[in-house]
C-alpha cells in the first residue's frame, strides 16, 4: 500500500518523528512522508509513531492509498523522488 504521513508534533519531539519516519518512508516536505510500504512495516511504522508521540499534543494524519498518487508540484520540489509519476 501507499501512504501519506503528515504530522504536526511539538518541537521537542519533531526530530525524533522525523528521524524514524526516514527510515521507513521519503521524506517530502517538512512534516510530510510518503512511500510504498507493506502491511507489515505499515504496522511497525504506527507502533513507532505511537511510542514517540504525545497523544493528547500531536497530530498525526496518514494516507492510506492502494495504488500511487499522481504528484504535481508547483514551485521548488523540496525533495525529488525519481520512481513517483
Amino acid at each position: 500500500m501507499y501512504v501519506i504521513i503528515v504530522y504536526d508534533i511539538s518541537v521537542e519531539r519533531v526530530n525524533k518523528v522525523k528521524k524514524f519516519l526516514r527510515q521507513h518512508l521519503h521524506w517530502v516536505q517538512n512534516s510530510v512522508f510518503e512511500g510504498e510500504v507493506t502491511r507489515a512495516e505499515f504496522k511497525r511504522i504506527k507502533t513507532g509513531i505511537k511510542g514517540l508521540i504525545n497523544e493528547n499534543e500531536d497530530s498525526v494524519v496518514i494516507y492510506k492509498l492502494h495504488s500511487g498518487p499522481r504528484r504535481e508540484i508547483i514551485g521548488v520540489e523540496k525533495n525529488p523522488i525519481e520512481d513517483i509519476i
